[in-house]
């Protein structure tokens, strides 16, 4: 059930609370991360999953080998841009369900194009008959081969609605 009026002004008021207390100035803000090397997803049917990342969305297959933790698994990733890599492992023989969204788990996975690149794979998914639900005319979401959440974004990385983030 989704929130009531006066819980949506308390969870408001907590956001502005948290934001104050945890949010350091950007001169204190000395990461120790060099960045995401990789997000790693698990798929059903490796060439599925090339066929839709580097076929219909352009995402070139970078590497392709053998999974170090489970024999017989495929570890393999694309280049979605800027050094960052979304990575797939299959696992023959388990019995993994389809996917759900859980506590801890993935949401969506959001890709930052051009705004002329987002036109043209958005028409590329609906031409492939893929559902795209588009959000203000910057955003399209849409499901990969196996359920994963995925959203285009015509924004620059660190630019969110038209305010920068961080």
């Amino acid at each position: 059930m989704p929130p009531t009026d006066q819980e949506l002004v308390q969870l408001a008021q907590r956001r502005k609370e948290l934001a104050a207390k945890y949010i350091l100035p950007v001169d204190q803000r000395d990461t120790p991360g060099r960045g995401i090397h990789h997000a790693a997803l698990i798929c059903s049917d490796v060439e599925q999953t090339l066929t839709f990342y580097q076929g219909l969305l352009g995402f070139p297959l970078v590497e392709l080998t053998e999974n170090r933790d489970y024999k017989g698994s495929t570890h393999f990733f694309f280049d979605v841009g800027n050094g960052n890599y979304l990575a797939y492992f299959d696992f023959p023989g388990l019995d993994l369900g389809p996917y759900r969204e859980v506590l801890g788990g993935l949401h969506h996975i959001a890709i930052s194009v051009t705004p002329e690149q987002w036109d043209r794979l958005v028409a590329k998914l609906q031409a492939a008959g893929i559902d795209v639900h588009i959000v203000n005319g910057d955003s399209a979401y849409f499901l990969g081969p196996d359920g994963e959440r995925l959203e285009l974004l015509s924004y620059p990385l660190n630019d969110m609605y038209g305010t920068v983030v961080g």
